[in-house]
């Protein structure tokens, strides 16, 4: 008598697309570790190329001099995370460094660096206020900010702006217990920001924001007033970056402060995996991303290597990010 039971493997569970799930989640873990992977090579690979890369002092420089991309691009991923941009971080950079050049050297300490932060919140209070409240496209809205923004800094400041009272460039080239004084900031800013998005309801409900942002305000999210806050904290944490860089550089050139800065902090931020419409990302995949630039420019300089080739190399890992986001978007998609 045969028995009744089936010694036949079970099916293959599909996707409902008729693809298996498991290459997926396999696709999607080897995507995952693309940049921890990357960043990993290129490290090796500068470290043969020149001896020079891989000492702390070093080190200690590329988180140094990339403190501010840190700082701006981990509370930019959260407004990216919650389906909204800011094209004007280049502008706004530029136009609280040289606004608060001429105030430290014109007033003093405090004045400039209050006028600074100052100029920074009322930059990202006008982005949320035209965007979220009053529902105007991000990107048209930001870039009338990066013209208006650059434009107003080199109105203020022709040329350069230099000789800071001491203790702001002392802060700027300090450290304590042989930490740069510009890299704790930045890890304080990067901390508060992944509890803020991992551990409070805030992060939760800025994920609910992207994923569907009417879907969570009939949940009772406050939407309008999370993306106020969110472009508000963008240019809180623009305006602290801006001063820690004239700080670092003991100038503010109206011309070249915050070029291409917008270019950089996208870059770090899709290479961390946010996606341009927002919805998921990790904090510390964009950790990551603004250290592998960071790195890359880093070696690049010890290397010799012109800025035109830089540059275009930069461009290239921004096509890559894109790329890796298109991908992991259609498997996302097929599951």
């Amino acid at each position: 008598m045969s028995s009744s039971l089936s010694t036949s493997p079970p099916p293959t569970r599909l996707a409902p697309t008729g693809t298996p799930l498991v290459p997926q989640r396999v696709t999607l873990g080897v995507i995952a570790w693309i940049l921890p992977i990357a960043t990993v090579a290129l490290m090796v690979y500068f470290s043969v190329r020149t001896p020079v890369f891989l000492t702390g002092d070093n080190l200690l420089a590329v988180a140094t001099q990339n403190a501010p991309t840190f700082i701006v691009a981990i509370v930019f991923s959260m407004l990216l995370m919650a389906g909204y941009v800011d094209l004007s971080v280049g502008s706004q950079l530029a136009l609280v460094g040289v606004a608060s050049g001429v105030a430290l050297n014109e007033w003093g300490l405090v004045p400039g660096v209050l006028l600074g932060l100052g100029i920074g919140v009322a930059f990202g209070a006008v982005n949320g206020l035209l965007i979220g409240f009053l529902e105007f496209s991000p990107i048209v809205v930001t870039l009338g900010g990066l013209a208006a923004g650059r434009g107003l800094a080199q109105y203020m400041g022709e040329g350069s702006i230099f000789g800071f009272p001491d203790p702001f460039v002392n802060f700027g080239s300090g450290s304590f217990l042989g930490v740069p004084y510009l890299v704790i900031v930045a890890a304080v800013v990067c901390f508060v920001a992944v509890i803020a998005m991992s551990r409070l309801p805030i992060g939760r409900k800025i994920i609910a924001i992207g994923v569907n942002a009417r879907a969570a305000f009939l949940v009772g999210i406050r939407v309008k007033p999370i993306v106020f806050a969110l472009y508000l904290t963008t240019g809180l944490a623009v305006a602290i970056a801006a001063l820690l860089q004239i700080a670092r550089l003991d100038s503010a050139p109206s011309g070249t402060l915050g070029s291409g800065f917008e270019v950089t902090i996208l870059t770090a931020v899709l290479l961390g995996g946010v996606p341009f419409d927002g919805g998921r990302g990790s904090l510390w995949r964009v950790i990551v991303g603004a250290w592998l630039i960071g790195v890359l420019k880093n070696g690049l300089t010890l290397l010799n290597i012109g800025t035109e080739l830089s540059g275009i190399i930069t461009g290239g890992v921004l096509v890559m990010a894109a790329a890796l986001e298109a991908l992991r978007h259609r498997v996302h998609r097929n599951q």
